[in-house]
């Protein structure tokens, strides 16, 4: 019971914006901007500004990294067999590499470990978002490069995300103190981010037509993200020199659904959107299966 409780809000957000769409007919594309361009960098700079930086953050980066790298290989492995274009190979990469650690999987954590599970969840969050704002960027550009007059290496250096996060490293490494004042302002526009997102998304999803789900492709991400993804990440987990318990939270984390922020690349960029923000749903429904089934392997 306590497992579903943490899906609640999530889909009733989802809901607002899948509401919201249908009811108003909302345009969706200048809202996503606002998301990416204004909001976005002041949650990344909070999240990074706020979270003491040691040596977890180099393991468990080496454990993003090294699987954000497998997937997107068998991405292109799936790609190359079956003859895709960069859009419908960015669209899968898009849909499959990116988990979301942080609006589910970070309370989910807290849920089973406890406290001390919970420092883990909130580096892993940390850390993805850094990748997500630069790879997740880089192919939602390279994807539909065609209609893009700037390369893709130059979109992920002109996203504010960056920015914002790598002010928040610094302010963090030189032990600056904004003042209160300041960080109300940084807190009312980080809170209302991912909520922000999460609309975006429950409008995207009202815009879909299920006769043109691509069933197929959404199967082999479905696959990639809920059943190889933790395999993946227990291979990696093998190398580690960490506990069992934060293995176990390595492998729970990589077998998150798709993440939300994915979507809003996918319709900034205008690469498979439908595609991406069905892959995001659908994962999170399959979750509900599939996470209850990898808790009983690991614990």
């Amino acid at each position: 019971m306590e497992f579903i409780l943490v899906l609640i809000p999530i889909f009733g957000i989802f809901a607002i914006g899948y509401i919201g769409m249908k009811l108003l007919n909302i345009e969706i594309k200048p809202i996503s901007t606002i998301a990416l361009y204004l909001m976005s960098p002041f949650l990344a700079f909070r999240t990074f500004y706020q979270n003491t930086l040691n040596m977890d953050y180099v393991y468990l980066g080496i454990f993003l990294v090294l699987l954000c790298v497998a997937t997107i290989l068998v991405c292109y492995v799936i790609a190359y067999i079956r003859l895709w274009d960069n859009e419908e190979k960015s669209g899968m990469i898009l849909a499959s590499v990116f988990m979301n650690n942080g609006n589910y999987g970070t309370p989910l954590v807290l849920l089973i470990f406890g406290e001390r599970g919970l420092h883990y969840a909130v580096i892993l969050m940390v850390l993805q978002q850094l990748i997500m704002c630069t790879v997740g960027i880089y192919y939602a550009a390279k994807g539909n490069e065609r209609n893009i007059k700037v390369a893709p290496l130059k979109q992920v250096i002109r996203f504010p995300v960056i920015y914002g996060a790598l002010l928040g490293i610094l302010l963090n490494l030189v032990q600056i103190d904004l003042g209160s004042n300041m960080m109300i302002a940084v807190d009312m526009v980080s809170d209302a981010t991912i909520p922000t997102i999460m609309i975006v998304l429950g409008m995207q999803l009202a815009t879909i037509k299920l006769k043109k789900m691509e069933l197929g492709k959404l199967s082999v991400s479905l696959f990639i993200r809920l059943a190889l993804a933790p395999v993946i990440a227990y291979v990696i987990t093998l190398f580690l020199p960490v506990d069992e318990m934060t293995k176990d939270i390595l492998i729970l984390m990589a077998a998150m659904p798709t993440a939300a922020n994915t979507t809003m690349y996918a319709l900034q960029f205008n690469v498979k959107p439908a595609f991406v923000s069905s892959a995001t749903l659908i994962s999170t429904l399959a979750s509900v299966i599939t996470l209850p089934i990898l808790l009983v392997i690991l614990l």
